[in-house]
């Protein structure tokens, strides 16, 4: 019996009023939720009661309320369905705030469920009590606080709806204790009627047919693609896949956006902006016809704003009109759904008349493919037995092991150099697979989604690619994993640095390596042993292969302490403050005599 049967089954013999723990427990059912993560305290003990006199509702017991957020953040990621979150009032609700600001950047749908003093006691600095409301109010896009119990199910039932309408994102119901405990009427969903707001889910056949009339006008055109066409589902990546073959148009896509058109496709190339490819951003920079869709021109895209793609005809398509013209001037905006806009264009597209560039796109093809033919990835790895480790091909070899598995892969990360290497080497040929902090660039979050994918996908490869600072954010959830017997697999890329901050510190300020150095790191191996999981170390080249294949190989959870190069940065790089033309190449590049000139041409 699904979880909405057993709910409709359990409604119709409810009475009219229930302990509000137990309203909130079937409005819970009712709208689907299996997995709970959270940690408990005593605002939300009777909520914790009644989870535990039901079995239609299965609940993760995190280490921290941060890593309970990101834990429902990877989940709903990878599934497509809303994370729940479960924190006790106070400091259980406070140190669940990072979270709920990632996921707002980011776009994800969760609720959090805080629990609250009485509320006869609100404002009176009793214990464990915070203005969750007021402190949540900026990084969430609705709370509540639920004051009376006629109020209880009807929010919840709201929350949802809210969580997942327009532009997805968390939604926070605070729960006074009285509430959980005193009597409350169960109201069904088909009895409530949200309070969405207007969201124009269906852009105007108009603004699509104009902006067809410019692609087919378009001599160097780029799909420019975000994490909105992963948000929109399945049918929308597979609507931009169809959409770049009927057209031929080269495909680059955002950190967050990748996946949504494969990786080992011809037509991608790779991830645009800061540490994107070179001949992705020689592409945004030097098209006639850019086509965002569901993306945002975050800053780390869009480089000098002034010298964003300068030459385009700029389409924008966002089901958020607040994105429109907010950061970039577009020529043409769609507002509506990036699934439902992708299936129009498809349909105009192959109206009449036919696109008569052919020529002249064969022509940018063969640019670009000048411009891939640069390498802008390629490094210089030693492969002497003894040879210290790239970090690049720690993580290149990470993915072409896990390929060779055939198993269905999800990644997470956490956030620095190893993140923006992970971007690069991993090629996702599926949506929902790649799990990583965008908008926040939050540390500590790659571990706990690597929780929250593993409990949504209990039989896939689940990997984090972590650095070393990174992981000591939030590593007491492998106390977590060890709970629930998840196979994680932990990647510690460990260059003994804050690497993206000695990166900068080298490139911007003189080398002046402050407080950037990690020079008492814990002994992994040995912490990996003592939370129950297998512990593996390579130092050298004729150790990585073996260690990543036993990691990939065993049946329970694996920290594996990658030993690499301290000293290497990730390029390509856009500067601050600097152009797509206007990259740093690697010294492998440089090796080779590449310059990028004004014009963003390759001189060799």
């Amino acid at each position: 019996m699904t979880p909405k049967t057993a709910s409709a089954t359990m409604a119709a013999q409810t009475p009219t009023t229930l302990p509000g723990a137990e309203v909130l427990m079937r409005a819970l059912a009712e709208q689907g939720v299996e997995v709970i993560f959270g940690y408990p305290g005593g605002a939300v003990l009777p909520i914790y009661d009644a989870l535990f006199r039901q079995n239609h509702i299965r609940h993760v017991l995190v280490r921290h309320e941060q890593a309970a957020v990101h834990a429902a953040e990877a989940y709903a990621r990878s599934t497509g369905k809303v994370g729940v979150v479960l924190v006790t009032s106070g400091p259980g609700a406070t140190n669940a705030v990072t979270g709920l600001l990632d996921a707002m950047m980011d776009s994800i749908p969760l609720v959090c469920l805080s629990g609250q003093v009485p509320t006869a006691l609100i404002g009176n600095d009793a214990f464990q009590e915070a203005d969750t409301t007021g402190i949540t109010r900026p990084v969430t896009k609705y709370n509540y606080l639920v004051r009376r119990p006629e109020d209880l199910a009807p929010a919840v039932h709201e929350a949802f709806a809210i969580a997942q309408s327009g532009r997805p994102g968390p939604v926070l119901i605070d729960l006074p204790k009285n509430i959980t405990v005193g009597d409350a009427p169960y109201v069904g969903a088909d009895q409530v009627k949200p309070r969405t707001g207007k969201v124009q889910v269906d852009p105007e056949r108009e603004a699509v047919a104009r902006a067809v009339a410019a692609m087919k006008k378009a001599r160097r055109p780029l799909f420019y693609t975000g994490g909105g066409v992963i948000n929109s589902g399945p049918e929308a990546s597979e609507g931009l896949r169809k959409l770049a073959k009927l057209t031929g148009f080269p495909v680059t896509s955002t950190l967050m956006g990748l996946g949504a058109f494969p990786g080992t496709d011809k037509q991608f190339l790779g991830m645009l902006g800061m540490h994107g490819t070179y001949e992705a951003n020689l592409a945004t920079h030097g098209c006639d016809v850019l086509i965002a869709l569901g993306s945002r021109f975050d800053d780390r895209v869009t480089g000098r704003l002034d010298a964003f793609s300068p030459d385009s005809f700029k389409i924008h398509a966002d089901i958020d009109p607040s994105q429109i013209n907010k950061i970039i001037h577009v020529d043409q905006p769609i507002i509506g759904d990036v699934g439902r806009t992708i299936a129009l264009m498809i349909e105009e597209w192959e109206k009449q008349p036919a696109y008569e560039h052919k020529a002249e796109l064969a022509a940018w093809w063969e640019q670009i493919e000048a411009w891939r033919g640069l390498n802008c990835l390629r490094f210089n790895q030693d492969h002497a037995p003894e040879a210290i480790i790239k970090p690049q091909q720690a993580i290149q070899r990470i993915y072409e092991l896990a390929q060779e598995t055939g198993r269905d892969t999800f990644v997470s990360t956490e956030v620095g150099q190893h993140q923006m290497w992970a971007a690069q080497f991993f090629k996702f040929d599926a949506p929902n697979r790649w799990l990583t902090s965008g908008g926040l660039g939050t540390m500590g979050y790659g571990l706990p989604a690597a929780v929250g994918a593993q409990i949504a996908h209990p039989d896939a490869l689940v990997l984090d690619v972590a650095g070393e600072a990174s992981t000591l954010m939030n590593i007491q959830e492998l106390g977590t994993i060890a709970q629930y017997r998840l196979p994680v697999k932990l990647f510690i890329i460990n260059n003994h640095y804050m690497g993206m901050v000695r990166q900068w510190q080298e490139l911007l300020h003189g080398s002046r390596y402050s407080e950037s150095y990690s020079d008492a790191l814990p002994d992994f191996v040995k912490l990996a042993e003592s939370f129950h999981a297998k512990g593996l170390r390579a130092t050298q080249m004729d150790q990585l292969d073996g260690v990543i294949r036993e990691a990939l190989a065993h049946d329970g959870p694996v920290v594996v302490d990658l030993c690499v190069a301290e000293g290497e940065n990730c390029f390509p790089m856009i500067p601050s403050g600097a152009a797509h033309n206007e990259m740093i190449l690697g010294p492998e590049q440089e090796e080779r005599g590449a310059k990028v000139t004004r014009e963003g041409m390759m001189l060799v």
